[in-house]
């Protein structure tokens, strides 16, 4: 059988509350109020049926699927002066229980079921109509972490962001995998993946190992006794490897010579090389605060001196 479908008389649009009107399929659920509404030139009144899924195939009434487009059930809607009709469609008030699927509105001029359309004006459109879900929100419930190093100091990035110096609590962190990294100058950088469970702290501590270098110690002259940062470590020249960078103290001493102490910097993955040079002690004649070369010139000068040293020691007493 063929059906005509004249859109020059009878206009059908769907709404739902807030949406714009649409001609088109529709897609909605089960239980929402679809708003029906258009234009009918030819008639004061506007007859709906519906047909879908498990419904008689001439059609049923809006209001109620249990009453027959084909034995006169239809829901009827008044055209205003100007033309317009509306409906507001209660889709879970029917009568009876519809289907998740999509279901043709019919809109048409006259009481005419879908066997009896030849000569009537009608507008359609399909509406699909599906079971509402229901979404389930669990709040989240934040964790913190707990964040330590040896040494201390030790600076903290996670996923990125600077967050401080530790000891260090992070906290506000919502569940999952975060990357913690740990770095300080003269320090190998350390990283590692920590997991935040909800509600809970997770303690992190980190063992940053030191950058090395390589230093070596000469002495003039050599055979000093080298002390290194309080050990000793052997008679020049003395090479350390795997040193911490860093800064370090040097005493050197040998018999007969000034005992001398330096500070040295260690640059990692460099080699420093330190060259101490050892001076004898100035001679100190007996009685006498003020040091006096002990190379000594036979002449008038050098003993008028060293009376007048003498002098003025005993003038003191």
């Amino acid at each position: 059988m063929m059906y005509r479908n004249l859109y020059a008389g009878i206009f059908l649009f769907f709404v739902l509350a807030g949406a714009a009107a649409a001609s088109g399929p529709i897609q909605s659920y089960l239980g929402n109020t679809v708003k029906l509404s258009g234009y009918c030139y030819d008639s004061q009144t506007v007859y709906l049926f519906l047909t879908g899924p498990n419904l008689p195939e001439n059609g049923v009434a809006l209001d109620n699927i249990n009453s027959r487009a084909d034995q006169g059930g239809f829901t009827e809607v008044s055209v205003d002066g100007n033309n317009h009709w509306e409906y507001d469609w209660g889709t879970n008030s029917l009568g009876g229980g519809l289907d998740a699927g999509t279901y043709t509105v019919w809109a048409v001029d006259s009481p005419s079921d879908r066997s009896h359309l030849g000569q009537a004006e009608y507008s359609t459109i399909s509406v699909s109509l599906g079971n509402p879900s229901i979404s389930v929100v669990t709040p989240v419930i934040p964790g913190s972490f707990d964040l330590r190093s040896i040494p201390d100091n030790v600076s903290v990035v996670i996923n990125g962001d600077y967050k401080g110096s530790t000891p260090l609590t992070v906290s506000g962190l919502d569940p999952g995998t975060y990357n913690v990294t740990f770095s300080r100058f003269n320090y190998e950088k350390f990283s590692t993946p920590a997991t935040i469970e909800a509600g809970s702290i997770t303690e992190v501590t980190a063992t940053l190992q030191p950058k090395t270098g390589i230093l070596v110690i000469n002495t003039s002259p050599m055979g000093a006794q080298v002390v290194l940062d309080g050990n000793n470590v052997g008679t020049s020249p003395v090479t350390r490897t795997n040193l911490a960078a860093g800064n370090h103290t040097i005493n050197a001493t040998l018999e007969g010579y000034s005992p001398v102490e330096v500070q040295v910097q260690v640059i990692a993955d460099q080699s420093v090389t330190s060259t101490i040079e050892l001076k004898k002690p100035a001679t100190v004649i007996p009685g006498i605060s003020v040091p006096v070369p002990i190379t000594v010139t036979i002449g008038a000068c050098t003993c008028t001196i060293l009376i007048f040293a003498f002098c003025r020691r005993n003038q003191g007493r």
